[in-house]
């Protein structure tokens, strides 16, 4: 893993390296009982330590500066989200997953893993929507995705505060989605990992602007 990262220009120090090889032996056991991931986690293969650790570690370095809490869509087998956080000291985390197996999962996982402050839901994130106390509650939203529609879009942002930053995780080249609305604006795209192909798309939720002054 430490070579991985090493070729990706990112050092891993040995507490977080500890952290990281528990998760990814905790997330192979559990994987081979219910599927939190399509990968072949029995070996440590590069292409499953690029993807699963190294990516998000790649994408931590761009994490705001002074940013508190996350919110994580779709969050499945923990990946990004987990090693992303646990890159990110005082990061408190919130995961989303649909699926109750993968929610016992994640929990699981935070709590092994002894991440202060994590939480998970077992929810869509469109019934969130109706939890006012989570609207523009994050600094940081993060969903891996090949291809996010408009629409969606507009609802995810729902959950970023003014300023606040959307990542996501894109499997190829590619830039921001088709089309943004505001206030979402595209800020950057990033190279993650290089076999992989793979780029973060960084989108802002512009503030909001008084027009009575």
């Amino acid at each position: 893993m430490a070579r991985r990262a090493q070729r990706a220009g990112v050092s891993v120090p040995p507490l977080l390296g500890t952290r990281l090889e528990a998760y990814y032996r905790l997330l192979s056991a559990w994987n081979q009982k219910i599927n939190l991931t399509g990968m072949d986690l029995a070996e440590p293969t590069p292409e499953a330590l690029d993807r699963l650790l190294v990516e998000p570690l790649v994408a931590a370095r761009h994490a705001p500066p002074g940013a508190t809490r996350m919110i994580d869509i779709g969050s499945g087998g923990g990946s990004p989200a987990i090693p992303f956080a646990l890159a990110v000291p005082g990061l408190q985390l919130l995961m989303v997953e649909s699926k109750t197996r993968k929610s016992v999962f994640l929990k699981e996982a935070a709590r092994v893993l002894e991440m202060v402050g994590a939480e998970v839901l077992t929810s869509r994130f469109e019934s969130l929507l109706a939890q006012p106390e989570l609207h523009e509650a994050h600094d940081l939203l993060t969903v891996r995705a090949v291809r996010v529609e408009s629409r969606v879009m507009m609802s995810l942002q729902a959950f970023v505060r003014p300023g606040g930053q959307i990542f996501l995780f894109r499997s190829s080249t590619g830039d921001a989605p088709d089309t943004l609305t505001p206030p979402l604006t595209w800020l950057a795209t990033f190279p993650l990992v290089e076999p992989l192909r793979s780029r973060l798309v960084v989108l802002q939720k512009r503030p909001t602007v008084d027009r009575r002054r």
